[in-house]
């Protein structure tokens, strides 16, 4: 029997904001265990909390970009479960009146433009992090745990369960992704936990219209992981029904170095979380106006600065979507062209050798140490034929590791590119004579040969001769 995938993604986004969704305690990563700490997120009695409107703000903006309804009332929620990273025993988000309801997300996959539709976006505190002694639960023998991350501010987006492949919840991720960067309002650095997803997966026979029974994978925190992890279920469940089995709703955790996904616990329901309106909290009111006035504060979003990409600066689509995944690229690339360079020679340098660099490097294009105008002033040098593209590979690591302008490399180092003809003349001519077997090769018709004499010349002028001066002078002489 043929099945096909189900799948619904939770996404957790922390909110870029300098406090905590109910106190005034810091949310930068990286502090001490236990340092940005406070009697309100700690739960302490006695204590109120006061939303910080940032996240609202935030929440709304985040809304408004992924084409929700912005419900004018909301309210928080009581979520009641005990987990050791929880310290007040119930987790503050929201249950049956979100601050946001349906959008979509369109994504692109094999050529193939699909429209994944979202449930539901809500507010909620993060929990705090067990720091293991071993390399997993299983493995250690103490957990300890950190409360700093306990009340940073998160939105979670909930799609419908539109998606049929671990592929489309990638492309899904990422679009996400791109989306809340270009706000601002998230860095989604998922290797630092600002961004999780939770996925839920079933499968039913080809041309079914009945949901299966569903397992949820926790906290994934890689797009390679969601997308094997779900491949990784997919089959697993198929093989339980084809073996005669039933699925057993659950929570099951992604073990990358497996490679497989395992229980954790048998899935509750929202009955288990005895969910009721939070009382320490007042509703949330949001007018007609509040919203537009958030609205005219949405930037350019990816798919229109793709399209922008390709009609006003001739990029293919291909290209357009590269440059545009990340903002921090996006404004890499209009910086240079701003700057002077030309838009499809600049666009093949920052996904060509710039990207090999920083994926050299571990870094992203935010601690890029070339600015946009260097970039441009190396480009031009090119265009210039004061250097060749060659020479301008050599030049660029220069210019990485001693923050220096191409022009100020090229000049220390001597690098400018010889187009004397009387000069390159002298040195074709000796090449030639050195080389009479490919002398020869060419002359019998072997029109390859002249790449070898030409290398030759090259390694002779150390790169620095103009290329297409030497096969100008190169022709002529071999055919007198």
């Amino acid at each position: 029997m043929k099945y096909e995938s189900v799948i619904g993604l939770e996404v957790h986004a922390e909110l870029k904001t300098k406090t905590k969704i109910f106190c005034g305690c810091s949310t930068s990563f990286g502090a001490a265990p236990n340092t940005h700490v406070c009697p309100v997120c700690l739960g302490l009695p006695g204590v109120l909390p006061v939303l910080n409107k940032e996240v609202l703000h935030f929440a709304v903006k985040a809304g408004l970009a992924l084409h929700c309804d912005i419900l004018p009332f909301s309210k928080f929620d009581r979520k009641n479960y005990y987990y050791p990273d929880l310290p007040k025993n119930f987790q503050t988000s929201q249950f049956d009146l979100p601050i946001c309801l349906h959008g979509y997300v369109d994504i692109e996959v094999g050529g193939k433009q699909r429209r994944i539709h979202l449930t539901r976006i809500h507010m909620e505190e993060d929990a705090g992090k067990l720091v293991h002694s071993g390399a997993t639960i299983d493995t250690s023998d103490s957990s300890c745990v950190d409360y700093n991350r306990t009340g940073v501010p998160l939105i979670e987006i909930v799609s419908e369960p539109d998606l049929r492949s671990g592929e489309e919840a990638r492309a899904y991720l990422e679009k996400l992704r791109s989306i809340l960067q270009y706000l601002g309002v998230s860095d989604c650095r998922m290797e630092e936990g600002s961004m999780r997803c939770d996925a839920n997966i079933s499968i039913r026979p080809v041309g079914s219209d009945t949901l299966g029974t569903k397992t949820e994978i926790k906290n994934i925190n890689s797009f390679s992981g969601v997308q094997k992890g779900i491949e990784y279920e997919a089959v697993r469940q198929a093989q339980i029904l084809e073996d005669g089995g039933t699925i057993q709703q659950a929570t099951r955790g992604w073990e990358e170095a497996k490679g497989i996904t395992v229980l954790q616990r048998i899935k509750e329901g929202s009955s288990d979380y005895r969910y009721f309106p939070e009382p320490d909290l007042i509703p949330i009111e949001v007018s007609p106006a509040y919203i537009e006035a958030v609205r005219k504060e949405l930037p350019e979003l990816p798919d229109v600065r793709r399209r922008r990409f390709q009609t006003e600066m001739g990029l293919s689509a291909y290209d357009a979507a590269l440059l545009t995944g990340e903002k921090a690229t996006a404004d890499y690339f209009e910086e240079t062209v701003a700057a002077g360079a030309d838009a499809k020679v600049a666009s093949n340098w920052i996904l060509g050798d710039i990207a090999k660099k920083l994926n050299e490097e571990g870094i992203t294009m935010v601690a890029i140490p070339v600015s946009p105008a260097d970039l441009a002033g190396l480009l031009q040098l090119i265009d210039k034929g004061t250097i060749s593209g060659k020479i301008a590979k050599k030049v660029l690591p220069e210019m990485w590791n001693s923050h220096k302008t191409a022009e100020a490399v090229v000049k220390e180092q001597g690098l400018v590119q010889i187009t004397d003809t009387g000069e390159l003349e002298t040195i074709v001519r000796q090449i030639v004579a050195a080389n009479p077997q490919s002398v020869a090769d060419y002359q019998a018709g072997k029109k390859k040969a002249i790449g070898f004499l030409v290398g030759q010349i090259m390694k002779e002028t150390k790169g620095r001769a103009n290329p297409g001066v030497v096969n100008q002078l190169l022709t002529k002489i071999l055919q007198a």
